[in-house]
């Protein structure tokens, strides 16, 4: 809108200065013209006049005819371009001036004039008028075409290195940290903003690699004395109850590590054809406890999803352990889990559902976050609150997602979509 408001205030003023000369020129050559034909018509006698008159009557671009009482004539003026003609002429040949546009049907100039009393008609070419609207409008719709253009291109080439950009971070949010922004480009701001966005993606990378060597080096510390303590017990507790309440705690802390690990586990996935329903009878083939879950699997068995076998059996994993932790019936205190699948255009939508409370609504966005518990009477749980969190980074890592809700008629579904392989 700003650019056509100024193309048409540029032609508007362009067609101002334009039409003001173009009148005073046709009306200053036109009265020329009169002058012309006054000054020889009163330097001649009677009979020269009427040879004279007929000598220019017989011009075909100037003709002098006398003026009847009986003539018909329409006036000049009927435009602001006329109007502007019609008054220079009067401002030059006197106030008395007749400008019309036809005489007695005969279309032209007419200029009508008196000499000692005799009234004529000077009958000139009509005055050039300015460049009609139609022409205006083409010259117009081709600029604008022709700047809309160039808008069009100048916006591409500052959205492009923002395009690049926008992917860069993307890629980061995804954990590939190698981000290659262009550092010499022309424009000083975007090469500011890629010098820096690199520089951040560098430091990522180096921190992400920091904590995966620190992470690695405590499990390996931590495992050691773990082990120790377990051989101790082994030999030294001679209390039945009391050596297997220790092994209890170093299993757990054993699995906590575990968890820290998973959660913390840098690397891209890689994607290729997984059978879900092999590999949800393969984990759930480790939970064989009927007394505490029991696992029901309504998936087809020739489903097959873009994902990384070893991500995704993870992701089943800890959502079973979820709900064996959590999701346990109040009546029968086991937990009856439900496999289901669902189709949504490419995706496959795989539905896991337990028969437990459920969370509180306003407590559903936080349950994948990192230590977080839905329950404040989970707090005496046993695990490190890193499950969901696992399987939401991992579902990322694959490209897909991870919904959560509270069943109609009870207990917590977690919804995987993943992109299916037809």
């Amino acid at each position: 809108m700003l650019l056509a408001g100024g193309i048409v205030a540029w032609v508007t003023t362009l067609r101002a200065l334009e039409l003001e000369p173009r009148a005073v020129q046709s009306a200053q050559q036109t009265a020329a013209l009169v002058n012309v034909a006054r000054a020889a018509l009163k330097q001649s006698d009677g009979i020269n006049r009427v040879a004279l008159l007929k000598s220019l009557g017989s011009q075909q671009a100037v003709r002098v005819a006398p003026r009847e009482p009986s003539d018909e004539w329409e006036p000049y003026e009927i435009d602001r371009f006329t109007r502007r003609v019609a008054a220079e002429l009067r401002a030059v040949l006197g106030p008395g001036t007749v400008v019309a546009r036809s005489v007695n049907g005969r279309t032209a100039m007419w200029v009508g004039f008196i000499i000692e009393r005799d009234a004529y008609w000077l009958q000139a070419d009509a005055a050039a008028a300015p460049i009609s609207g139609g022409t205006w409008m083409v010259w117009i719709g081709t600029a604008l075409l022709a700047t809309l253009l160039g808008a069009a291109v100048s916006s591409r080439l500052i959205n492009k290195p923002l395009k690049q950009l926008s992917f860069a971070a993307s890629r980061v949010r995804e954990g590939d940290l190698d981000s290659q922004l262009d550092e010499n480009t022309l424009t000083s701001e975007i090469r500011e903003v890629n010098r820096g966005f690199n520089r951040m993606a560098r430091e990522l990378a180096r921190v992400e690699e920091d904590r995966a060597v620190m992470l690695a080096g405590i499990s390996h510390d931590l495992r050691t004395p773990l082990a120790r303590l377990r051989l101790e017990a082994e030999m030294s507790v001679h209390d039945e109850e009391a050596k297997k309440n220790m092994a209890l705690d170093i299993d757990q802390l054993d699995a906590i590590i575990d968890k820290f690990m998973d959660y913390a586990r840098p690397g891209e996935s890689l994607l290729r054809p997984v059978n879900v329903a092999q590999l949800i009878e393969r984990e759930a083939s480790a939970f064989r406890d009927p007394s505490q879950i029991r696992i029901v699997i309504r998936v087809a068995p020739d489903l097959d999803v873009l994902a990384d076998e070893t991500e995704l059996g993870r992701v089943f994993l800890n959502l079973f352990e979820n709900a064996r932790r959590y999701g346990r019936g109040t009546y029968t205190g086991i937990a009856d889990v439900l496999v289901t699948q669902g189709r949504t255009g490419p995706w496959a939508i795989i539905s896991v559902r337990d028969q437990g409370p459920g969370v509180a609504p306003e407590k559903l966005p936080q349950l994948t976050t990192p230590f977080f518990r839905g329950d404040a009477a989970r707090t005496a749980a046993t695990g490190a609150g890193l499950g969901l969190a696992i399987v939401e980074k991992a579902m990322h890592r694959m490209g897909g997602t991870l919904e959560l809700a509270n069943a109609p008629d009870g207990g917590l579904v977690a919804h995987l979509r993943l992109q299916r392989v037809d």
